[in-house]
């Protein structure tokens, strides 16, 4: 094993040397306008109940509405969406529904056309993580496709096909 022992590598690089998916989680103002951000820290918390958590950072424009959203969607991006992780990972946030083909789930949070999977969550609870608010969804619905996923690795972005 080649492990530099010598300097600690932050954090964020130690992280960004394990592997992810992407995913963009997103949710609908009560006048239906989207909203939502790109999100790596994604992951399943029970089977039964279905629960999933997503950390979303308090410096995101879009904390305080995810955060106080009655129910939200999570969208595992494709190996082609790369474009739709970027747009979703900027500030502003305003627009960022402008190019993207969308559709609205049965619990009214936006559905990303081409996505690999996504899942239609009510919140269930928010709990406080540093820097992070640690928010955890009960699924109601979720969806699958055969599509390669996109992954985030060591700062760069690429298509897994197993």
């Amino acid at each position: 094993m080649d492990v530099q022992a010598d300097e600690s590598p932050s954090l964020r690089e130690v992280m960004g040397a394990y592997p992810t998916g992407v995913t963009v989680v997103a949710a609908c103002d009560a006048d239906g306008t989207p909203y939502g951000l790109t999100v790596n820290s994604f992951t399943s918390v029970s089977l039964d109940p279905p629960l999933v958590l997503v950390c979303i950072g308090h410096s995101s424009t879009s904390h305080d509405r995810l955060v106080g959203a009655e129910c939200f969607a999570i969208n595992v991006l494709a190996a082609d969406q790369r474009h739709t992780a970027r747009r979703f990972a900027v500030e502003p946030s305003d627009g960022r529904f402008g190019e993207v083909p969308w559709s609205t789930g049965a619990n009214g949070s936006p559905l990303l056309d081409g996505a690999v999977a996504w899942l239609e969550c009510t919140m269930h609870e928010v709990v406080a993580g540093g820097d992070h608010s640690i928010v955890i969804g009960r699924i109601d619905r979720s969806a699958l496709s055969d599509r390669p996923a996109l992954v985030f690795h060591r700062g760069r972005m690429s298509g897994f096909d197993p």
